[in-house]
């Protein structure tokens, strides 16, 4: 039974600050791992770089939609 400050909800302008950062980084581990599995399995086209970059993008974007709902509550 101690006395406990109740928590003060962030703004919710605060809370978005660093969704640009978190896609960013997203993004780019994604790039990342498809390059490394392109230099790992060789092919023509960098097929994994691409398919990777599009997967993070998607991710990334999931992840925001549900920050911004949560965010809405």
């Amino acid at each position: 039974m101690t006395n406990q400050k109740p928590k003060k909800p962030l703004n919710k302008y605060i809370r978005l600050t660093g969704v640009g950062l978190q896609m960013g980084i997203t993004i780019y581990l994604f790039v990342y791992l498809g390059k490394w599995l392109d230099v790992k399995y060789p092919n023509e086209n960098e097929i994994f770089t691409i398919i990777f970059t599009l997967l993070g993008i998607v991710v990334s974007f999931y992840s925001l939609l549900r920050q911004v709902k949560s965010i809405n509550k």
